[in-house]
Formats: C-alpha cells, structure tokens, sequence
C-alpha cells in the first residue's frame, strides 16, 4: 500500500466521524483536507508498485472526502438558515438592543451620572444600570457570536465551490488511469479459462437470478490456486460493504412495486467504485435478466456474491482478486456543474444518489441476509 494513500484512508476515517461529532464548518473542513491530500494520493500513485491498488484507494479516498464535504455543506446550509431565522425572529429585541448600547456609549459621563430625582434617584439608577448592563453585554456577545458564526459559513460555502470542482475532476481523473491500469493488468492468478459454449448454453437457459446462480454453482471449478477464499465464514459480521452508499431496502423487503428480493438495495452516486470485500474469483461479469450489469464472484466454497447494476465491469471470468480489489463502476454520469452539487448537498435531499446496485449473497444456493455479514448498514 502507497504510505501517501494509505494516510488519505487515515485522514478519512476521523472525517467521516467528525460528521456527528463537530460543527458544520469543522466537518467541512476536514473534508476540503481530505480532498487535497486524495489529489497528492492521486499523483503519489503514478510512482506505487501496486498502481491498480493506489489508484483504487485514491477513488475511495475521493468518494469519501467529497460525501463528507456534501454533508458538512448541508449541515452548514442548516445552521446559516437557523442563524438567520433566529435573528429575524429577535429583530425587533435586537434593535432595541443596539440602540441601549448605543445610547450608553453617546451619553456624555457627567449626564450618566445626574438624575431628575436627585441623588437618592441617581443612586437607583445606577443599581439598576449595574444589573441591567450585564445582561446587556450577555446579549451583545451572543449576537456577536451569532453574526460571526454567520459570516464564516458563508465563506465556508462560498470557497468550497473550488474545492468540489477540483474534487470532482480528481475522482474523474483517477477513475480514468484505473480503467487503464486494470486494462494493462496481466498479473492475477486465474482459477480456470471460462467455457464460453456453456455459459453462453446457461444464459440462454436461466430465466431467473437464482436458476442462474444454480448453475454456476453445478458447473465444475478446478480448486487450485483460490487464494484465501476459504476462511470466509470468519469474515463473518465484519465484511465491509462494495461500495460508498445507503441502503434502501434490506434482505425480503417489498419495495414500492411490491417486488420482493433477496438481497441489498444500495444507492450510490453516479461512477461510484465497486470493490471485493473479500479475496474471490470472478464466476462470471456481464449483462444478466433485468439486473442490467452484474458481477458474481465466489468468496469461498459454497457460497456466490451478486453485485447487479454496474455501469463497467471490470476482470475476466476465471480471474481471483484480492480483497478491496475493483470489481466495476457504477452507471450513470458524473456531476460536471459545482452548482448542482451544491443544491443537492444544501437541500440533502439524495438525489445525486441516484444509482442502486443490489447486492445478494447465497450460501450453498440459498439467499442469507447480508445485513448478517456486512459491519454497515445494521443502524
């Protein structure tokens, strides 16, 4: 692992944290870092041994830096439209306020200092003004405060625009070597050549995800060379997810044109990577049914992962992958206006989200409920 992208990785995990733990503007800002130390990843990664896995770490390091920026941006949309609302609701409070203050700091002394009433009235005012004042200067300072934190989510927001644009070209770019860095690649070990006549004979065939599924796993694998694929079911409850998203729908939920699936519905932005979450052989990538593009790969004997709704696939059938290695892209396309990246982090309504990548895990033919294998997605 690049020690530079490595320390991106390592920059990222506290950022995504500082999202439920920090202001607004702290949490933007550890985002803007993390995305300048992912655009040093990026070219640190032209010099790495392992170019496919820099390369792949430095996407990651991107999609996460630019998520945690669309939420702090959100957050501090909220905060700057809580400020000005709280403002606008004391308005009149706070022009009688300034114009207290105002009026004590234009009073010549002497005239502070002499009353209608004589001494005896002076003397109440000014145990009146020593108890009055204090409060007077507590709400002076907290509407300071107040204009200030203002002020700074403004610039906050105003000079994140360059940083989204720069981040989203940077997650571009890289994107773009990975596709050819992987299109070079002739060092993975291969588990078997694919029998084109028969997976073209089991295509034709299968009419559902789970017939298909079947029969790959009757057709014989040699069992050599499957790297570390049997200690699967260790991993267990621990996996990390393929991709950067939310879970919509869990394992058997009825979505809204009450299908019912045996699996994950993530959303994820557009061109969002898909990784291995554990070292696999790929049974088989392409178009599949309904499922648009689909990836199954084999973490260890009996059980088969289908990750459908890819936009590129990446590797050959017969190929065995590392863990974290790059399985594919997702569809759709990438943001090109900062604009619109900014409405839709302001209103943190997901819809830059807008791809879905379905994810099921079938042990020895059956479906399980990944929500038992995966760390994410149980909240």
């Amino acid at each position: 692992m690049p020690r530079l992208t490595g320390a991106v990785l390592l920059v990222l995990a506290p950022t995504l944290a500082a999202r439920a733990q920090t202001d607004p503007t702290d949490a933007a800002r550890a985002a803007m870092l993390a995305l300048d130390k992912a655009t040093l990843a990026l070219a640190e990664a032209e010099k790495s041994t392992d170019r496919i896995s820099a390369l792949t770490q430095t996407v990651q390091a991107y999609e996460e830096g630019l998520a945690a920026l669309r939420d702090g941006l959100r957050r501090a949309s909220l905060r700057e439209a809580t400020l000005k609302g709280a403002l606008q609701a004391e308005s009149d409070q706070l022009s009688q306020l300034l114009g207290v203050l105002q009026t004590i700091q234009r009073a010549p002394e002497p005239a502070l200092l002499v009353h209608p009433a004589g001494p005896i009235g002076t003397a109440r005012s000014g145990m009146i003004l020593s108890d009055v004042a204090p409060a007077l200067q507590l709400k002076a300072d907290a509407l300071r405060r107040d204009l200030e934190e203002l002020q700074t989510l403004q610039t906050l927001q105003e000079n994140a625009v360059e940083t989204l644009k720069s981040g989203l070209e940077g997650a571009q770019d890289a994107r773009f070597e990975l596709s050819l860095a992987i299109a070079r690649r002739t060092e993975l070990p291969r588990r078997f050549v694919a029998d084109e006549a028969r997976m073209k004979t089991l295509l034709e065939s299968a009419d559902t995800l789970t017939s298909f599924a079947d029969g790959l796993m009757s057709e014989p694998v040699p069992q050599g060379n499957a790297a570390d694929t049997r200690d699967f079911s260790s991993v267990k409850g621990r996996l990390p997810m393929p991709a950067l998203g939310k879970v919509l729908r869990r394992f058997d939920e009825v979505d809204a044109a009450g299908v019912r699936r045996p699996g994950y519905v993530i959303a994820t932005r557009p061109l969002a990577i898909v990784t291995t979450p554990w070292p696999a052989t790929i049974r088989y990538l392409g178009p599949l049914l309904d499922y648009g593009n689909v990836a199954i790969i084999e973490p260890g004997d009996g059980y088969l992962m289908v990750l459908a709704g890819l936009g590129q696939l990446f590797g050959e059938v017969g190929e065995v992958l590392p863990k974290d290695a790059p399985i594919g892209l997702m569809g759709g396309a990438s943001a090109s206006g900062d604009q619109a990246f900014l409405i839709a982090a302001e209103e943190g309504t997901g819809a830059d989200a807008s791809e879905t990548l379905y994810i099921e895990l079938r042990e020895n033919g059956t479906p399980v409920d990944p929500g038992d294998w995966f760390a994410a997605g149980k909240e």
